[in-house]
Protein backbone atom coordinates (compact mmCIF):
# COMPACT_ATOMS: atom_id res chain seq x y z
CA UNK A 1 0.00 0.00 0.00
CA UNK A 2 1.21 3.50 -0.99
CA UNK A 3 0.10 6.95 0.43
CA UNK A 4 0.92 9.91 -1.92
CA UNK A 5 2.47 13.22 -0.86
CA UNK A 6 3.94 16.40 -1.80
CA UNK A 7 8.12 15.90 -2.40
CA UNK A 8 9.92 18.89 -0.32
CA UNK A 9 13.28 17.10 0.03
CA UNK A 10 13.83 14.14 -3.02
CA UNK A 11 15.51 10.91 -2.03
CA UNK A 12 14.85 7.10 -1.06
CA UNK A 13 14.40 6.23 2.93
CA UNK A 14 14.08 3.18 4.51
CA UNK A 15 13.20 2.94 7.97
CA UNK A 16 10.89 1.70 10.93
CA UNK A 17 7.87 4.51 11.33
CA UNK A 18 7.55 6.44 14.51
CA UNK A 19 4.61 8.95 15.33
CA UNK A 20 5.56 12.15 16.91
CA UNK A 21 3.03 14.07 19.03
CA UNK A 22 -0.02 10.98 18.40
CA UNK A 23 -1.67 9.95 20.80
CA UNK A 24 -5.03 7.91 20.48
CA UNK A 25 -6.69 8.85 23.87
CA UNK A 26 -8.87 11.59 24.73
CA UNK A 27 -9.59 13.34 28.13
CA UNK A 28 -13.13 12.37 29.32
CA UNK A 29 -14.24 15.65 31.57
CA UNK A 30 -16.60 13.55 33.33
CA UNK A 31 -16.37 13.11 37.37
CA UNK A 32 -15.28 9.53 38.41
CA UNK A 33 -16.65 7.46 40.85
CA UNK A 34 -14.60 7.73 43.86
CA UNK A 35 -13.19 4.43 44.46
CA UNK A 36 -11.29 5.18 41.24
CA UNK A 37 -9.88 8.29 42.82
CA UNK A 38 -6.72 6.17 44.62
CA UNK A 39 -6.40 4.25 41.30
CA UNK A 40 -6.30 7.74 39.23
CA UNK A 41 -3.70 9.26 41.94
CA UNK A 42 -1.15 6.49 40.95
CA UNK A 43 -1.62 6.38 37.61
CA UNK A 44 -0.25 10.07 37.76
CA UNK A 45 2.41 9.48 40.31
CA UNK A 46 4.23 6.25 37.53
CA UNK A 47 3.02 8.71 34.70
CA UNK A 48 5.19 11.41 36.50
CA UNK A 49 7.72 8.88 37.35
CA UNK A 50 8.01 7.67 34.21
CA UNK A 51 8.27 10.84 32.42
CA UNK A 52 11.39 11.89 34.74
CA UNK A 53 13.33 9.10 34.10
CA UNK A 54 12.83 9.82 30.27
CA UNK A 55 13.82 13.55 30.68
CA UNK A 56 16.85 12.57 32.86
CA UNK A 57 18.13 9.90 30.14
CA UNK A 58 18.07 12.52 27.50
CA UNK A 59 20.02 14.95 29.97
CA UNK A 60 22.61 12.61 30.48
CA UNK A 61 23.47 12.60 27.07
CA UNK A 62 23.97 15.82 26.46
CA UNK A 63 26.81 18.56 28.22
CA UNK A 64 25.92 20.81 31.20
CA UNK A 65 26.45 24.36 28.58
CA UNK A 66 23.96 22.88 26.00
CA UNK A 67 21.32 24.55 25.27
CA UNK A 68 18.69 21.58 25.59
CA UNK A 69 20.19 20.91 28.95
CA UNK A 70 19.03 23.95 30.31
CA UNK A 71 15.70 23.22 28.68
CA UNK A 72 15.57 19.48 29.91
CA UNK A 73 16.47 21.20 33.67
CA UNK A 74 13.69 23.47 33.75
CA UNK A 75 11.20 20.51 32.85
CA UNK A 76 12.49 18.86 35.70
CA UNK A 77 12.28 21.27 38.36
CA UNK A 78 8.46 21.94 37.28
CA UNK A 79 8.10 18.06 37.57
CA UNK A 80 9.39 17.49 41.41
CA UNK A 81 8.03 20.74 42.41
CA UNK A 82 5.89 19.40 45.27
CA UNK A 83 3.64 22.17 45.47
CA UNK A 84 2.52 21.00 42.29
CA UNK A 85 2.27 17.64 42.72
CA UNK A 86 0.32 18.09 45.23
CA UNK A 87 -2.49 20.37 43.51
CA UNK A 88 -2.75 17.62 41.12
CA UNK A 89 -3.18 14.81 43.61
CA UNK A 90 -5.82 17.44 45.18
CA UNK A 91 -7.57 18.16 42.07
CA UNK A 92 -8.08 13.92 41.36
CA UNK A 93 -9.79 14.15 45.32
CA UNK A 94 -11.66 16.98 45.14
CA UNK A 95 -13.08 17.83 41.64
CA UNK A 96 -13.46 13.90 41.46
CA UNK A 97 -11.14 14.27 37.45
CA UNK A 98 -9.42 11.55 36.34
CA UNK A 99 -5.44 11.83 36.19
CA UNK A 100 -5.29 13.20 32.76
CA UNK A 101 -7.81 15.64 32.88
CA UNK A 102 -6.08 16.90 36.23
CA UNK A 103 -2.76 17.47 35.21
CA UNK A 104 -4.37 19.44 31.70
CA UNK A 105 -6.27 21.76 34.18
CA UNK A 106 -2.78 22.06 36.74
CA UNK A 107 0.12 22.58 33.91
CA UNK A 108 -2.91 25.13 31.77
CA UNK A 109 -3.57 27.26 35.35
CA UNK A 110 0.31 27.11 35.41
CA UNK A 111 0.94 28.61 31.93
CA UNK A 112 -1.70 31.09 32.33
CA UNK A 113 -0.50 32.41 35.30
CA UNK A 114 3.32 33.01 33.58
CA UNK A 115 1.55 34.26 30.39
CA UNK A 116 0.26 37.29 32.61
CA UNK A 117 3.54 38.34 34.13
CA UNK A 118 5.31 40.84 32.36
CA UNK A 119 8.64 39.33 32.45
CA UNK A 120 8.80 38.44 28.92
CA UNK A 121 11.01 35.05 29.42
CA UNK A 122 8.59 33.49 32.35
CA UNK A 123 5.96 34.22 29.66
CA UNK A 124 7.65 32.51 26.94
CA UNK A 125 8.03 29.51 29.33
CA UNK A 126 4.11 29.06 29.39
CA UNK A 127 4.18 26.61 25.84
CA UNK A 128 7.11 25.16 27.51
CA UNK A 129 4.53 24.22 30.32
CA UNK A 130 1.19 22.99 28.31
CA UNK A 131 3.57 20.71 26.02
CA UNK A 132 4.73 19.62 29.33
CA UNK A 133 1.60 18.96 30.09
CA UNK A 134 1.06 17.14 27.30
CA UNK A 135 3.51 14.92 27.65
CA UNK A 136 2.62 13.57 31.19
CA UNK A 137 -1.29 12.89 29.78
CA UNK A 138 0.42 10.50 26.87
CA UNK A 139 2.46 8.70 30.42
CA UNK A 140 -0.46 8.65 31.75
CA UNK A 141 -2.24 7.06 28.68
CA UNK A 142 0.58 4.58 28.58
CA UNK A 143 2.40 5.54 25.47
CA UNK A 144 4.38 8.63 26.48
CA UNK A 145 7.78 7.79 24.87
CA UNK A 146 8.11 8.44 21.24
CA UNK A 147 10.99 6.91 21.46
CA UNK A 148 13.48 9.50 19.67
CA UNK A 149 16.23 9.58 22.41
CA UNK A 150 16.65 5.77 22.16
CA UNK A 151 16.88 5.21 18.38
CA UNK A 152 19.16 3.06 17.10
CA UNK A 153 17.61 2.21 13.75
CA UNK A 154 16.81 4.00 10.63
CA UNK A 155 13.50 5.94 11.70
CA UNK A 156 10.86 7.69 9.53
CA UNK A 157 8.96 10.16 11.41
CA UNK A 158 5.11 11.02 10.79
CA UNK A 159 3.56 13.64 12.68
CA UNK A 160 0.81 16.41 11.80
CA UNK A 161 3.45 19.09 11.99
CA UNK A 162 6.88 19.88 12.84
CA UNK A 163 7.91 23.17 13.65
CA UNK A 164 11.09 24.90 12.92
CA UNK A 165 12.02 24.25 16.67
CA UNK A 166 10.92 20.57 16.90
CA UNK A 167 12.67 20.10 13.78
CA UNK A 168 16.37 21.12 15.66
CA UNK A 169 16.05 19.11 18.54
CA UNK A 170 15.49 15.62 16.30
CA UNK A 171 18.51 13.06 16.15
CA UNK A 172 18.72 13.60 13.09
CA UNK A 173 21.76 10.67 12.79
CA UNK A 174 18.55 7.92 12.96
CA UNK A 175 15.79 9.89 10.99
CA UNK A 176 16.24 8.60 7.56
CA UNK A 177 12.24 10.72 6.48
CA UNK A 178 9.95 12.42 7.58
CA UNK A 179 6.36 12.48 6.37
CA UNK A 180 3.68 14.94 7.55
CA UNK A 181 0.27 15.57 7.13
CA UNK A 182 0.22 19.42 7.00
CA UNK A 183 2.87 21.97 5.63
CA UNK A 184 4.09 24.20 2.93
CA UNK A 185 6.61 23.48 0.01
CA UNK A 186 8.06 26.81 1.36
CA UNK A 187 7.57 26.55 4.78
CA UNK A 188 10.50 26.56 7.14
CA UNK A 189 10.34 23.29 8.10
CA UNK A 190 10.04 21.97 4.82
CA UNK A 191 13.70 24.03 4.05
CA UNK A 192 15.37 22.62 6.82
CA UNK A 193 14.41 19.49 5.88
CA UNK A 194 15.68 19.65 2.17
CA UNK A 195 19.15 21.48 3.57
CA UNK A 196 19.44 18.70 6.06
CA UNK A 197 19.57 16.27 2.91
CA UNK A 198 16.86 13.92 4.61
CA UNK A 199 13.67 12.89 2.11
CA UNK A 200 9.97 14.65 3.24
CA UNK A 201 7.19 14.68 1.60
CA UNK A 202 3.84 16.80 3.62
CA UNK A 203 0.43 16.88 2.87
CA UNK A 204 0.51 12.98 3.25
CA UNK A 205 -2.90 11.91 4.27
CA UNK A 206 -1.48 8.88 6.57
CA UNK A 207 -4.30 7.20 8.87
CA UNK A 208 -2.25 6.80 11.97
CA UNK A 209 -3.95 4.18 13.11
CA UNK A 210 -3.08 1.54 10.26
CA UNK A 211 0.80 2.81 10.73
CA UNK A 212 1.82 1.43 14.04
CA UNK A 213 5.02 2.41 15.36
CA UNK A 214 7.86 -0.09 14.19
CA UNK A 215 5.75 -0.46 11.11
CA UNK A 216 8.54 -1.34 7.80
CA UNK A 217 8.14 1.89 5.46
CA UNK A 218 9.81 3.12 2.21
CA UNK A 219 9.89 6.41 1.60
CA UNK A 220 10.10 7.47 -2.31
CA UNK A 221 10.43 11.29 -2.16
CA UNK A 222 11.83 10.86 -5.80
CA UNK A 223 8.20 10.23 -6.69
CA UNK A 224 5.99 11.57 -3.70
CA UNK A 225 5.14 8.21 -2.01
CA UNK A 226 4.97 6.64 1.29
CA UNK A 227 5.26 2.95 1.11
CA UNK A 228 3.65 0.82 4.23
CA UNK A 229 4.69 -2.61 4.59
CA UNK A 230 6.22 -3.17 1.06
CA UNK A 231 6.25 -6.55 -0.44
CA UNK A 232 9.42 -7.85 -1.53
CA UNK A 233 8.83 -7.07 -4.96
CA UNK A 234 8.63 -3.46 -3.88
CA UNK A 235 11.34 -2.93 -1.58
CA UNK A 236 13.59 -4.78 -4.34
CA UNK A 237 12.31 -2.24 -6.50
CA UNK A 238 12.99 0.31 -4.84
CA UNK A 239 16.52 -0.69 -3.42
CA UNK A 240 17.48 -0.43 -6.69
CA UNK A 241 16.06 2.93 -7.38
CA UNK A 242 17.86 3.90 -4.45
CA UNK A 243 21.47 2.47 -5.58
CA UNK A 244 20.40 4.27 -9.18
CA UNK A 245 20.13 7.77 -7.17
CA UNK A 246 23.26 6.72 -5.09
CA UNK A 247 25.53 6.35 -8.47
CA UNK A 248 23.81 10.10 -9.48
CA UNK A 249 24.59 11.56 -6.58
CA UNK A 250 28.25 10.38 -6.94
CA UNK A 251 28.78 11.55 -10.56
CA UNK A 252 28.12 15.06 -9.10
CA UNK A 253 30.92 14.61 -6.79
CA UNK A 254 33.07 15.90 -9.89
CA UNK A 255 31.13 19.39 -10.05
CA UNK A 256 32.58 19.96 -6.31
CA UNK A 257 36.11 21.68 -7.53
CA UNK A 258 35.02 23.44 -10.80
CA UNK A 259 33.82 26.57 -11.47
CA UNK A 260 30.12 27.17 -11.84
CA UNK A 261 30.64 28.18 -15.50
CA UNK A 262 28.20 27.57 -18.72
CA UNK A 263 29.28 26.07 -21.81
CA UNK A 264 29.93 29.00 -23.49
CA UNK A 265 32.35 30.63 -20.44
CA UNK A 266 29.33 32.42 -18.28
CA UNK A 267 30.00 32.17 -14.36
CA UNK A 268 27.79 32.82 -11.99
CA UNK A 269 28.43 33.27 -8.30
CA UNK A 270 26.70 29.76 -6.34
CA UNK A 271 26.25 30.37 -2.84
CA UNK A 272 24.88 28.48 -0.30
CA UNK A 273 22.10 28.95 2.48
CA UNK A 274 22.67 27.71 5.87
CA UNK A 275 20.79 28.05 9.40
CA UNK A 276 24.31 27.12 11.76
CA UNK A 277 28.13 26.94 11.87
CA UNK A 278 28.08 23.28 11.33
CA UNK A 279 26.39 24.06 8.12
CA UNK A 280 28.95 26.70 7.59
CA UNK A 281 32.00 24.41 8.14
CA UNK A 282 30.58 22.24 4.99
CA UNK A 283 30.31 24.84 2.28
CA UNK A 284 33.57 24.48 0.83
CA UNK A 285 32.78 20.79 1.13
CA UNK A 286 30.22 21.31 -1.16
CA UNK A 287 31.52 23.22 -3.53
CA UNK A 288 30.26 26.76 -2.51
CA UNK A 289 31.53 29.84 -3.53
CA UNK A 290 30.58 31.05 0.24
CA UNK A 291 27.09 31.73 1.72
CA UNK A 292 24.40 33.44 0.34
CA UNK A 293 22.46 33.73 3.12
CA UNK A 294 22.56 33.11 6.82
CA UNK A 295 19.51 32.76 8.89
CA UNK A 296 20.66 33.87 12.18
CA UNK A 297 17.57 33.54 13.90
CA UNK A 298 17.81 29.33 13.35
CA UNK A 299 20.31 29.79 16.68
CA UNK A 300 17.36 31.67 18.71
CA UNK A 301 15.23 28.03 17.88
CA UNK A 302 16.24 26.52 20.94
CA UNK A 303 17.92 29.39 23.26
CA UNK A 304 16.34 30.00 26.41
CA UNK A 305 18.33 32.88 26.26
CA UNK A 306 19.02 35.57 23.76
CA UNK A 307 22.79 34.94 22.41
CA UNK A 308 24.44 38.34 23.32
CA UNK A 309 26.75 40.74 21.42
CA UNK A 310 29.82 38.51 22.72
CA UNK A 311 28.38 35.62 21.56
CA UNK A 312 27.07 36.61 18.31
CA UNK A 313 30.68 38.21 17.75
CA UNK A 314 32.37 34.96 18.04
CA UNK A 315 29.88 33.20 15.97
CA UNK A 316 30.16 35.27 13.15
CA UNK A 317 34.49 35.37 13.55
CA UNK A 318 34.24 31.35 13.41
CA UNK A 319 32.17 31.81 10.28
CA UNK A 320 34.79 34.06 8.83
CA UNK A 321 38.09 31.87 9.62
CA UNK A 322 35.75 28.38 8.13
CA UNK A 323 35.27 30.48 4.67
CA UNK A 324 38.51 31.41 4.67
CA UNK A 325 37.88 34.60 2.83
CA UNK A 326 34.85 33.53 0.91
CA UNK A 327 31.42 35.12 0.47
CA UNK A 328 29.43 35.85 4.17
CA UNK A 329 25.76 36.73 3.56
CA UNK A 330 24.36 37.58 7.02
CA UNK A 331 20.72 38.27 6.90
CA UNK A 332 19.47 40.18 10.18
CA UNK A 333 17.05 38.45 12.59
CA UNK A 334 14.02 37.45 10.51
CA UNK A 335 11.69 36.81 13.21
CA UNK A 336 8.30 36.57 13.19
CA UNK A 337 5.42 34.56 10.94
CA UNK A 338 5.84 30.73 11.39
CA UNK A 339 9.37 31.63 13.73
CA UNK A 340 8.46 31.09 17.29
CA UNK A 341 11.20 31.81 19.16
CA UNK A 342 11.41 30.67 23.02
CA UNK A 343 13.82 33.25 24.22
CA UNK A 344 11.42 36.30 22.85
CA UNK A 345 8.36 37.46 23.61
CA UNK A 346 6.36 37.41 20.66
CA UNK A 347 2.83 39.23 20.71
CA UNK A 348 -0.55 36.88 19.56
CA UNK A 349 -1.38 38.36 16.02
CA UNK A 350 -4.65 37.08 14.16
CA UNK A 351 -2.48 37.73 10.72
CA UNK A 352 0.99 37.18 11.93
CA UNK A 353 2.55 37.09 8.29
CA UNK A 354 1.17 40.28 7.77
CA UNK A 355 2.69 41.58 11.23
CA UNK A 356 5.74 42.45 12.86
CA UNK A 357 8.09 40.54 11.13
CA UNK A 358 11.81 41.00 9.32
CA UNK A 359 13.00 44.60 10.16
CA UNK A 360 9.10 45.49 11.67
CA UNK A 361 10.38 43.21 14.52
CA UNK A 362 13.68 44.75 14.62
CA UNK A 363 12.97 48.36 13.98
CA UNK A 364 10.33 47.97 16.60
CA UNK A 365 12.89 46.35 19.38
CA UNK A 366 16.19 48.35 18.76
CA UNK A 367 18.28 47.04 21.41
CA UNK A 368 18.04 43.71 20.00
CA UNK A 369 18.12 44.72 16.76
CA UNK A 370 21.67 47.09 17.77
CA UNK A 371 23.34 44.30 19.29
CA UNK A 372 23.47 41.91 16.26
CA UNK A 373 24.32 44.79 14.10
CA UNK A 374 27.66 45.49 16.44
CA UNK A 375 28.10 41.86 16.77
CA UNK A 376 28.69 42.19 12.89
CA UNK A 377 30.31 45.41 12.52
CA UNK A 378 32.85 44.10 14.95
CA UNK A 379 33.09 40.57 13.24
CA UNK A 380 33.99 42.77 9.76
CA UNK A 381 37.36 43.92 11.32
CA UNK A 382 38.51 40.28 10.99
CA UNK A 383 37.47 39.40 7.23
CA UNK A 384 34.60 40.37 4.48
CA UNK A 385 31.10 40.25 5.21
CA UNK A 386 27.56 41.50 3.76
CA UNK A 387 24.68 42.24 5.77
CA UNK A 388 21.47 41.50 4.21
CA UNK A 389 18.19 43.18 5.82
CA UNK A 390 15.02 40.68 5.60
CA UNK A 391 11.40 42.43 4.78
CA UNK A 392 12.24 45.79 3.78
CA UNK A 393 9.44 47.36 1.99
CA UNK A 394 10.07 50.94 1.77
CA UNK A 395 13.46 53.68 1.78
CA UNK A 396 11.76 54.81 5.08
CA UNK A 397 12.72 51.67 6.60
CA UNK A 398 16.34 51.86 5.36
CA UNK A 399 17.15 55.06 6.45
CA UNK A 400 15.89 53.88 10.41
CA UNK A 401 18.27 50.41 9.80
CA UNK A 402 21.25 53.01 8.99
CA UNK A 403 20.54 55.72 11.47
CA UNK A 404 20.88 52.29 14.00
CA UNK A 405 24.18 51.49 12.04
CA UNK A 406 25.64 55.04 12.62
CA UNK A 407 24.67 54.96 16.69
CA UNK A 408 26.24 51.62 16.32
CA UNK A 409 29.41 52.68 14.89
CA UNK A 410 29.64 56.06 17.29
CA UNK A 411 29.55 53.91 20.55
CA UNK A 412 31.68 51.33 19.08
CA UNK A 413 34.37 54.23 18.29
CA UNK A 414 33.65 55.67 22.17
CA UNK A 415 34.17 52.04 23.46
CA UNK A 416 37.65 51.26 21.24
CA UNK A 417 36.19 48.26 20.19
CA UNK A 418 36.32 49.54 16.55
CA UNK A 419 34.57 48.03 13.44
CA UNK A 420 34.99 47.11 9.51
CA UNK A 421 33.12 48.16 6.52
CA UNK A 422 30.35 46.09 5.66
CA UNK A 423 28.49 45.57 2.42
CA UNK A 424 24.59 46.08 2.65
CA UNK A 425 22.05 44.42 1.24
CA UNK A 426 18.17 43.82 1.27
CA UNK A 427 16.03 40.45 0.45
CA UNK A 428 13.16 41.61 -1.82
CA UNK A 429 10.46 39.54 -0.25
CA UNK A 430 6.94 41.76 -1.21
CA UNK A 431 5.98 43.44 -4.46
CA UNK A 432 6.45 46.87 -2.42
CA UNK A 433 9.67 46.22 -2.26
CA UNK A 434 9.74 45.95 -6.15
CA UNK A 435 7.73 49.06 -6.56
CA UNK A 436 10.19 50.42 -4.34
CA UNK A 437 13.68 49.58 -5.43
CA UNK A 438 14.69 52.48 -7.50
CA UNK A 439 14.15 54.54 -4.43
CA UNK A 440 16.40 52.19 -2.32
CA UNK A 441 19.05 51.26 -4.49
CA UNK A 442 21.71 53.99 -4.20
CA UNK A 443 22.04 52.68 -0.32
CA UNK A 444 22.85 49.28 -1.30
CA UNK A 445 25.29 46.95 -2.76
CA UNK A 446 23.06 44.12 -3.53
CA UNK A 447 19.83 42.87 -3.56
CA UNK A 448 18.81 39.43 -3.16
CA UNK A 449 15.47 38.16 -3.94
CA UNK A 450 13.53 35.99 -1.71
CA UNK A 451 11.38 34.24 -3.79
CA UNK A 452 9.14 31.91 -1.14
CA UNK A 453 7.60 34.87 0.65
CA UNK A 454 7.39 37.24 -2.62
CA UNK A 455 5.28 34.61 -4.11
CA UNK A 456 3.01 34.56 -0.66
CA UNK A 457 2.57 37.99 -1.06
CA UNK A 458 2.26 38.43 -4.64
CA UNK A 459 -0.08 35.59 -4.88
CA UNK A 460 -2.24 36.22 -0.98
CA UNK A 461 -1.41 32.93 -0.86
CA UNK A 462 0.10 31.55 2.25
CA UNK A 463 3.31 29.96 1.96
CA UNK A 464 2.10 26.87 4.47
CA UNK A 465 -1.21 25.61 2.74
CA UNK A 466 0.51 22.91 0.43
CA UNK A 467 -3.36 23.34 -1.71
CA UNK A 468 -2.42 26.79 -2.32
CA UNK A 469 1.18 26.18 -3.16
CA UNK A 470 0.30 23.93 -6.05
CA UNK A 471 -2.19 26.52 -7.35
CA UNK A 472 -0.06 29.79 -6.77
CA UNK A 473 3.69 28.36 -7.35
CA UNK A 474 6.77 30.60 -7.58
CA UNK A 475 6.78 29.28 -11.41
CA UNK A 476 4.21 32.04 -12.75
CA UNK A 477 4.12 34.38 -15.06
CA UNK A 478 3.45 37.12 -12.24
CA UNK A 479 6.01 35.90 -10.23
CA UNK A 480 8.70 35.81 -13.43
CA UNK A 481 7.78 39.52 -13.99
CA UNK A 482 8.59 41.14 -10.62
CA UNK A 483 11.86 39.05 -10.41
CA UNK A 484 12.84 40.37 -13.96
CA UNK A 485 11.75 43.76 -12.98
CA UNK A 486 13.92 43.22 -9.77
CA UNK A 487 16.69 42.56 -11.92
CA UNK A 488 16.28 45.29 -14.29
CA UNK A 489 16.77 48.05 -11.49
CA UNK A 490 19.78 45.99 -9.75
CA UNK A 491 21.71 46.09 -13.40
CA UNK A 492 20.33 49.59 -14.17
CA UNK A 493 22.06 51.12 -10.80
CA UNK A 494 25.04 48.72 -11.19
CA UNK A 495 23.94 46.83 -8.14
CA UNK A 496 24.24 43.06 -7.64
CA UNK A 497 21.48 40.80 -8.07
CA UNK A 498 21.04 37.39 -6.47
CA UNK A 499 18.26 34.79 -5.68
CA UNK A 500 18.07 32.69 -2.55
CA UNK A 501 14.83 31.49 -2.46
CA UNK A 502 13.65 27.50 -3.03
CA UNK A 503 13.26 28.45 -6.80
CA UNK A 504 17.22 28.61 -6.87
CA UNK A 505 17.58 25.29 -5.19
CA UNK A 506 16.28 23.48 -8.48
CA UNK A 507 18.50 22.44 -11.20
CA UNK A 508 15.18 22.15 -13.52
CA UNK A 509 14.60 26.42 -13.15
CA UNK A 510 18.91 27.04 -13.23
CA UNK A 511 18.57 27.48 -17.10
CA UNK A 512 15.57 30.21 -16.70
CA UNK A 513 17.46 31.87 -13.67
CA UNK A 514 20.87 32.18 -15.06
CA UNK A 515 18.93 33.34 -18.64
CA UNK A 516 17.07 36.15 -17.13
CA UNK A 517 20.30 37.66 -15.88
CA UNK A 518 21.14 36.89 -12.22
CA UNK A 519 24.71 37.23 -10.98
CA UNK A 520 24.21 35.03 -8.13
CA UNK A 521 22.08 31.86 -7.05
CA UNK A 522 22.02 31.02 -3.22
CA UNK A 523 20.74 27.07 -2.79
CA UNK A 524 20.63 24.96 0.03
CA UNK A 525 23.77 22.99 0.47
CA UNK A 526 22.35 19.40 -0.48
CA UNK A 527 20.96 20.89 -3.75
CA UNK A 528 24.13 22.69 -4.73
CA UNK A 529 25.95 20.06 -6.79
CA UNK A 530 22.71 19.57 -8.49
CA UNK A 531 22.55 22.84 -9.22
CA UNK A 532 26.20 23.43 -10.22
CA UNK A 533 25.69 20.70 -12.83
CA UNK A 534 22.85 22.29 -14.41
CA UNK A 535 25.11 25.65 -14.88
CA UNK A 536 28.08 23.60 -16.27
CA UNK A 537 26.00 21.32 -18.80
CA UNK A 538 24.33 24.61 -20.85
CA UNK A 539 25.17 27.13 -22.20
CA UNK A 540 24.44 30.68 -21.62
CA UNK A 541 23.11 31.42 -25.05
CA UNK A 542 20.43 29.06 -24.67
CA UNK A 543 19.39 29.67 -21.18
CA UNK A 544 18.54 32.97 -22.11
CA UNK A 545 16.51 32.44 -24.97
CA UNK A 546 14.62 30.20 -22.73
CA UNK A 547 14.26 33.15 -20.22
CA UNK A 548 13.28 35.36 -23.03
CA UNK A 549 10.58 32.95 -24.21
CA UNK A 550 9.26 32.36 -20.66
CA UNK A 551 8.98 35.95 -19.95
CA UNK A 552 6.08 35.83 -22.90
CA UNK A 553 4.21 33.50 -21.18
CA UNK A 554 0.71 33.91 -19.16
CA UNK A 555 -0.51 31.13 -18.31
CA UNK A 556 1.09 29.00 -15.38
CA UNK A 557 0.24 25.78 -17.67
CA UNK A 558 2.24 26.67 -21.14
CA UNK A 559 5.13 28.65 -18.58
CA UNK A 560 5.57 25.45 -17.12
CA UNK A 561 5.67 23.39 -19.96
CA UNK A 562 7.88 25.70 -21.35
CA UNK A 563 10.69 24.88 -18.50
CA UNK A 564 9.95 21.11 -18.43
CA UNK A 565 10.44 20.39 -22.20
CA UNK A 566 13.43 22.63 -21.97
CA UNK A 567 16.66 20.23 -23.11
Amino acid sequence: MSITGIIVSSGIAFGQALHLNYTKNYLDYRPIPLARIPQQQTKFFKALQELQQQLSHSQAKLSAECENYQLIEADLLLLQDEELIEQVKDTIRTLQLSASVAVERIFAHQANELESLDDPYLANRAQDVRSLGQRLVSAIHGHLDQGLDKLTAPTILLAQDLTPAEFALLPKEHISGIVLKTGGLTSHTAILAKAAGIPAILSCQFDAEFIPNGTPLVLDALNGELWVKPTPEQQARLTVTLHHEQVRRAALEDYKNVPAQTLDGHQISLLANVGNLNDITHVSDAGADGIGLFRTEFMLMNARTLPDEKAQYSLYCEALHALVGKTFTIRTLDIGADKELPCLYQEVEENPALGLRGVRYTLAHPELFKTQLRATLRAANHGPIRLMFPMVNQVEELEQIFQLIAECQDALEEEEKGYGELSYGIVVETPAAVLNLSAMLPKLDFVSIGTNDLTQYAMAADRTNPQLTRDYPSLSPAILALIKMTISQAKSAGVKVSLCGELASSPLMVPLLVGMGLDELSVNLNSLLEVKAAICQGDFERFSALAHTALQQDRIATLQQCITSYK
